[in-house]
């Protein structure tokens, strides 16, 4: 075999290659004895046409059929004598072949580029450390969402109030306010004071009993458009919270008290979710930084290939939904993700290579009994989950990338800025 590799670019190579009649001599061969159990010819049983004859009538269909079954062979050949690994289907120009003459063909095709790391320093890389400071009503906030999730639905016969549910049925009316067929919606549940509903509808709403009808006017999409509907009430349902005392205290943690321990321990939980809160975004912006630090080189295939399967995982969980987008419009929106990712992707293989950086056995299994302590009643169903090569995997992968971000936080600067959690519950509110 003779080969000659040309870079084209940084992550694009093309790949001559020539074989002599002699090296492919035996396949084709083979080829052929296969090719004429195919072959059926008037006098001669399947499988046992002459050599001569074959050649005499199917020559051309026979070196066709060759390359069809063997150019894949002789690229594989030629790619891991070279050690090239592509990362996308090559493009194969200039073939050529002919029985007693050599094989011959181009393959173009993109590597995974070669990048290298720039020589980290103390303080080279700046990063944002949010401090988020809660205040009692987070504790209160928390304390009602206990207490909503048991809670319990009566119906009510008087009148609607604000926070009750209307369930009722919606029939939309054309602008002469008749009914439109085919769009009346059953069983519907509107919340009194939420969503969508102006304070106009709001009050509307308020009293409303069983059976009684009322016009809305509500959005029927996200541009804003609206239409009339006529509501029919079914019924009113009221969300009835629990007491604060002993007994809904002992539903919720037997371990405690008083009132007092159950805002003990809210705010302990509250404190661990905004340090948890903390720590993935300082962790995302020194991802984000080093990205650009060393902004490596990627040869578009591979985030093309990420694009991918994205594609593939956005349409499967759409299958049974009725707004499927299109394959370009979910390129668009994941390309820059994407692109992101397969940086990240590169830097973190010339860490790992660069600080011999791994997750042995013994790792994996520390974590997992970190996971049993934390909710020791599921150990059973833990261990039996981690023993799925697949999900041990991810153990792995978690224990390496914590690891290449100890590395990196050698060489940060940290800012850490303070933020009252007030501040979130406004902005939560301006979006609504």
């Amino acid at each position: 075999m003779n080969s000659k590799v040309k870079n084209v670019n940084e992550y694009t190579r093309e790949l001559k290659i020539d074989y002599s009649w002699d090296e492919v001599k035996s396949d084709f061969n083979r080829n052929l004895k296969n090719f004429s159990k195919k072959i059926k010819i008037p006098g001669f049983r399947s499988g046992k046409i002459p050599k001569d004859r074959l050649l005499q009538q199917f020559k051309p269909n026979l070196e066709a059929d060759f390359v069809d079954n063997y150019l894949n062979k002789y690229y594989l050949i030629a790619l891991k004598e070279l050690d090239l690994k592509p990362v996308n289907q090559a493009e194969i120009n200039d073939l050529k072949f002919y029985m007693e003459s050599e094989l011959s063909f181009s393959a173009k095709f993109e590597i995974e580029p070669i990048n290298k790391l720039p020589r980290f320093k103390s303080n080279m890389i700046d990063v944002q450390k949010t401090h988020y400071v809660h205040d009692s009503k987070d504790i209160d906030d928390a304390i009602i969402q206990l207490k909503r999730s048991h809670a319990r639905i009566e119906t009510i016969d008087s009148g609607a109030e604000e926070g009750d549910f209307v369930v009722c049925s919606l029939q939309k009316l054309d602008e002469s306010g008749l009914p439109i067929i085919g769009k009346k919606y059953d069983k519907q549940y509107l919340k009194v004071g939420a969503g969508s509903f102006t304070d106009d509808q709001k009050e509307k709403l308020i009293g409303i009993k069983p059976n009684e009808k009322i016009i809305l006017t509500l959005p029927v999409n996200k541009n804003g458009e609206k239409a009339q509907y006529e509501v029919v009430v079914d019924s009113v349902d009221r969300e009835v919270l629990p007491e604060l005392d002993n007994k809904f205290i002992k539903m919720i943690n037997p371990d405690l008290a008083s009132i007092d321990a159950l805002k003990n321990d809210v705010e302990e939980k509250i404190k661990s979710n905004f340090e948890e809160r903390s720590k993935q975004s300082f962790e995302q912006e020194l991802i984000d930084k080093v990205i650009q630090k060393v902004d490596p080189i990627f040869a578009p295939s591979m985030v093309e290939n990420y694009l991918d399967n994205i594609v593939k995982d956005i349409k499967d969980q759409n299958k049974a939904r009725d707004n499927e987008v299109s394959d370009d419009e979910i390129r668009n929106q994941y390309r820059k993700t994407a692109e992101k990712n397969i940086k990240w992707y590169s830097i973190r293989k010339l860490i790992i290579d660069q600080e011999n950086i791994s997750a042995d056995n013994n790792n994996i299994n520390s974590e997992i009994d970190n996971l049993v302590k934390k909710s020791p009643d599921s150990e059973k169903e833990i261990r039996k989950f981690y023993k799925n090569p697949s999900n041990r995997k991810k153990i792995e992968d978690s224990i390496i990338e914590n690891k290449i971000l100890d590395y990196l936080k050698q060489f940060i600067k940290v800012k850490v800025v303070e933020v009252e959690t007030k501040e979130l519950r406004n902005e939560g509110k301006d979006h609504e």
